[in-house]
């Protein structure tokens, strides 16, 4: 669709009346129920108060508009996840290839799009980076109202109206977050992919990062750019929680640590709330050995000056990369008879952390559980225990026995998986990673994944959906690192085991949700595999960590570049301020798959779950998701892998696309059961927002698809219920 100015046409025109009358003008504030941040709120409860849509009609609804966010390009993309929000009447949403685009929300036309790539509406930032983006932040004062956006290592800020960089903010609309984390700017990696949250002039941010890059957590100013303050989430000497390393120098050199999955607000009392991630290496903390604060934290900060007020640590010295993955829900739950303000935290442990907003103070009792600590690694020293609430239950299963195998397909299927389950290490949720092989469950994407839970203030009733998928982790040992090469293939060789075989596999041909690169030279040149390992793509970060000599000598044994005989250049590893070589890498994201390629564990396989946070109890819950073959053959259904979260209404319903089976629902929030479905072009994994236009209701979705391969879209899709 051609991108035309606002004032170009009637409806653009009338939208923009209504934007700038809005925040002056009563009655057309109350004319629309907004979406006015990702996840509805700062408090991230997921929630509407709409209700026109209910139980008794959401049978009827239909498309009410669609829109091809790259113009119906047919490519294969990444699964876009942005939640859009919707203000004043005005859509703002992110395509798979991170256009940001303005649409009428009642129509899906487009108003304005900005590509970061086009070098003429962005001659100071243009970049053709593309990462993972779940959504955009907006901020106003008066009639100066701004869209902010991140696209790779680049903050923009863009006129809310007319889609124009604001020339004020940064350099020409635009700030370089690799600078400020007190590193050299050329060798970090910052990449954030959650949106920014907004609190009066400021936003914050922390991201997706390099291995080699803190993801220290940000301040800066909204109309400028300027950096106000900094938490060093791997503490500095004299900072509260470094005497948790038992390294001294791993704030010099040590990565990760980062809240990549965003962040709520508690506006009332300035309050920050942000879930961080493990620190560098996820799975070998033999170099990294302590408790490790802040990693796998959710941390509560002054909003204004960024002072910690509180922590608490929901895995100690994570060696089973069990980040902290979603923003936390601030609810108010009874306690005792009185009302308590608190913060509900979901986790890929399949736990949820239910916490006084103002102390940390569990209201659940919360238990340091002993664990496993018999690891076989070099130097590793597992953390003794692990806390456990004692309330609500784990919402997903934590621990693997032979009981738990997949019986459902052919005996001899089962035979298959019986014999390699016997040769891996298996038990509970804590059992240490090993060289021959430990099954991790929940798995690396949950348990609890990054859509998050969503929360009905009226009952404190919390949903979530999780993942039940089986992992298995192989750790190897690194050979001594050289740096005496014969040729660029040998020292790329050495690189690629370092850093790409987690992803890629030993032997290039992909681990996981991570592809093959085994035929990298049909898609890339060695210029074009060179900038991408410095912008990074998607889920991949940029390697600038590396020299350029590394990066050409890792290129050229991707590429498989035989004929190139340059001087290969390994580089010193052991400099002051660079992190030292693993003892151990680990051979890729390997799912613990039948022959079939169904999960090993039997089902389910993929669950939506509703707690009650007064008391800690269960409602219900269900399998989510199917797999069409299997129900076929008379199975019930078994849920599947999925990534996004849910959207709970007034109207008693709950909203969640998010399955593999390209599925979107509506269920019954008081008893579980599916009342009206339908297939979407692709799989929405991502999670939905609900708005309305005069009194006329929407719900839209985001189908991105390709998180697991087949269908691939750029499609958003709003539904409402027929105009009689």
């Amino acid at each position: 669709m051609p991108t035309k100015p606002a004032l170009l046409r009637f409806n653009s025109f009338f939208t923009f009346l209504l934007m700038s009358c809005a925040c002056q003008t009563t009655t057309l504030k109350k004319d629309y129920g907004e979406w006015r941040v990702t996840g509805g709120t700062r408090e991230t409860v997921r929630f509407s108060s709409l209700s026109q849509i209910d139980t008794n009609n959401v049978n009827t609804l239909r498309v009410a508009w669609t829109y091809h966010s790259e113009n119906g390009d047919s490519s294969r993309f990444g699964p876009m996840e942005c939640n859009p929000i919707i203000i004043g009447g005005m859509l703002y949403g992110v395509s798979p290839k991170l256009k940001l685009f303005a649409l009428e929300a009642a129509s899906g036309k487009e108003i304005w799009h900005f590509d970061p790539a086009d070098s003429m509406a962005n001659k100071t930032w243009h970049s053709s980076s593309i990462n993972m983006n779940r959504g955009v932040a907006y901020w106003e004062d008066g009639n100066d109202r701004r869209i902010l956006f991140t696209a790779g290592h680049i903050a923009y800020e863009l006129d809310a109206l007319t889609g124009k960089l604001i020339p004020s903010f940064g350099k020409q609309g635009g700030i370089n977050l690799n600078q400020g984390l007190d590193r050299d700017e050329n060798k970090v990696s910052v990449a954030p992919t959650s949106p920014v949250m907004v609190y009066k002039d400021l936003f914050f941010l922390s991201g997706l990062v390099g291995e080699e890059t803190p993801g220290h957590i940000r301040a800066f100013d909204v109309r400028t750019g300027k950096q106000r303050w900094i938490f060093h989430t791997i503490p500095y000497p004299g900072e509260p929680g470094f005497e948790t390393w038992e390294d001294t120098t791993a704030y010099r050199y040590l990565g990760s640590t980062n809240s990549w999955a965003g962040f709520s607000l508690d506006e009332k009392r300035g309050i920050l709330f942000a879930p961080v991630g493990s620190p560098t290496n996820d799975f070998y903390g033999g170099q990294r050995r302590g408790q490790g604060l802040y990693g796998n934290c959710l941390l509560a900060l002054d909003a204004l000056t960024g002072k910690l007020l509180w922590y608490f640590q929901t895995v100690h010295h994570d060696v089973w990369d069990m980040d902290v993955p979603s923003q936390p829900a601030l609810v108010t739950v009874n306690r005792d008879g009185r009302q308590v303000d608190a913060v509900a935290q979901t986790t890929k442990t399949g736990f949820v952390f239910l916490l006084d907003r103002q102390t940390g103070k569990p209201l659940f009792d919360i238990q340091e559980s002993p664990v496993p600590t018999n690891t076989t690694l070099q130097q590793e020293k597992l953390w003794p225990t692990q806390p456990k609430p004692v309330l609500p239950a784990p919402f997903v299963r934590q621990r693997f026995s032979e009981s738990e195998l997949n019986h459902i397909l052919s005996d001899s299927s089962y035979q298959d998986i019986h014999r390699r389950f016997q040769s891996y290490r298996s038990g509970n949720i804590f059992t240490p990673p090993s060289v021959e092989g430990t099954i991790i469950l929940p798995g690396y994407d949950g348990g609890g994944e990054w859509g998050g839970p969503a929360v009905d203030p009226t009952t404190g009733i919390l949903y979530v959906n999780a993942n039940e998928m089986a992992w298995v982790l192989n750790m190897v040992e690194n050979k001594p690192a050289s740096n005496s090469w014969k040729t660029n293939l040998d020292a790329g060789k050495k690189l690629y085991s370092l850093y790409c075989m987690g992803c890629h596999g030993p032997q290039r041909e992909g681990s996981g949700d991570y592809p093959s690169i085994l035929k990298a030279e049909k898609k890339y040149t060695k210029a074009s595999l060179l900038e991408l390992l410095s912008t990074g793509r998607r889920m991949m970060p940029g390697f600038n960590n590396l020299s350029q000599e590394q990066k050409v000598a890792l290129a050229s044994f991707v590429l498989n570049l035989k004929s190139e005989q340059t001087k290969a250049y390994y580089g010193a590893i052991d400099k002051k301020d660079q992190h030292p070589e693993s003892l151990y890498g680990f051979t890729g994201y390997n799912k613990f798959l039948t022959k079939e390629g169904y999960p090993a564990i039997k089902p389910p396989w993929g669950t939506l779950s509703a707690i009650d946070l007064n008391t800690g109890e269960y409602k219900w819950k269900i399998p989510l998701g199917e797999f069409r073959e299997l129900k076929d053959k008379g199975i019930p259904a078994t849920g599947r892998e999925n990534y996004g979260g849910p959207v709970v209404t007034a109207g008693g319903l709950l909203f969640i696309a998010a399955t593999a089976d390209g599925k979107f629902r509506a269920i019954q929030k008081n008893t579980g059961k599916i009342i009206w479905e339908t297939d979407l072009p692709a799989s929405g994994v991502a999670t939905p927002a609900i708005y309305s236009i005069h009194g006329k209701q929407y719900v839209v979705i985001a189908c991105g698809g390709s998180k697991w391969g087949g269908k691939s879209s750029d499609t958003y899709i709003a539904f409402s219920l027929p105009d009689n």
